[in-house]
């Protein structure tokens, strides 16, 4: 499933061909992803400008001065950049955002993505049901070890799944999950609610860390993800703990365990992870 980085990564790629120009079209070719695509797009957004292309979480967000198009990549999405006259599409093209001189695909073979609607007369997108109760960005100021460690007390839930759960953090997928722990010292076992600020400090460090390198390789490709220019991510090349089950810790030699979570597999090294 793509997670934060390669929604970074493919607003990116995007946001230099399309930001500032005019949408031309909106081609629709199969409406049922997650959620239906709104209807009478095409007709709405016709001659709109593109005024930024920003990410809130792993949702990609296409302002216009009418509103905005919300979009998420499901587990199979990619958007891809095309120049015109763009390739002829294929089976999973689902829908193309014909901008002057350029066109965005999205491809969902297994259409778990979604492309909403919220106009501006509705308000702050960022007050839409499917943005509302997303958690600080950890690349926000406000987001560090004492945010955690406020936001975690009294609870029982283990980090990992707090972590992945996206209320307290938004954006920290199972991958980047896993190996934030790693570099943290922390079991993904540990209730929230017990560890420390100190132990929460070298975590929201963790993070940032991971997730900033996770963007500059790419991003994770294990399937389907590429980015809008069609590059694999990197990122696993070097991953410490996720995808390594009894191979050697890259630190001490152990054997990397793996374990399920919340149905999501979990990879963590029982040596330099301590509860």
């Amino acid at each position: 499933m793509p997670e934060l980085p390669e929604v970074e990564v493919t607003r990116r790629a995007l946001g230099p061909h399309l930001v500032g120009r005019a949408l031309e079209a909106v081609v629709v070719r199969q409406p049922r992803l997650r959620q239906p695509v709104p209807e009478g797009l095409d007709a709405l957004l016709r001659g709109a400008v593109l005024e930024a292309l920003e990410r809130r979480g792993k949702y990609l967000l296409w302002r216009f001065a009418k509103g905005t198009l919300i979009s998420h990549l499901g587990m199979t999405g990619v958007w891809r950049i095309h120049p015109r006259p763009a390739p002829a599409p294929r089976a999973h093209d689902h829908l193309d955002l014909v901008f002057r001189g350029a066109l965005a695909r999205l491809t969902d073979p297994r259409r778990f993505g979604a492309v909403l609607w919220h106009p501006a007369a509705a308000g702050d997108v960022l007050a839409h049901p499917a943005l509302a109760s997303l958690g600080v960005e950890p690349f926000d100021a406000r987001f560090d070890g004492a945010w955690l460690h406020r936001h975690t007390r009294g609870r029982r839930v283990a980090i990992k799944p707090l972590l992945l759960g996206g209320q307290v953090v938004v954006g920290v997928g199972n991958i980047y999950c896993s190996e934030s722990l790693f570099r943290a010292g922390i079991d993904p076992r540990s209730p929230a609610g017990r560890l420390s600020a100190p132990r929460y400090a070298r975590l929201a460090a963790a993070v940032r860390e991971v997730l900033a390198e996770a963007i500059a390789v790419g991003g994770s490709t294990l399937r389907d993800f590429v980015s809008a220019e069609g590059a694999e991510g990197y990122f696993m090349r070097e991953a410490a703990v996720y995808g390594r089950e009894g191979l050697p810790c890259r630190v001490c030699g152990t054997p990397v365990r793996r374990l399920v979570q919340g149905q999501r597999a979990t990879y963590w090294c029982p040596r330099c992870q301590r509860r």
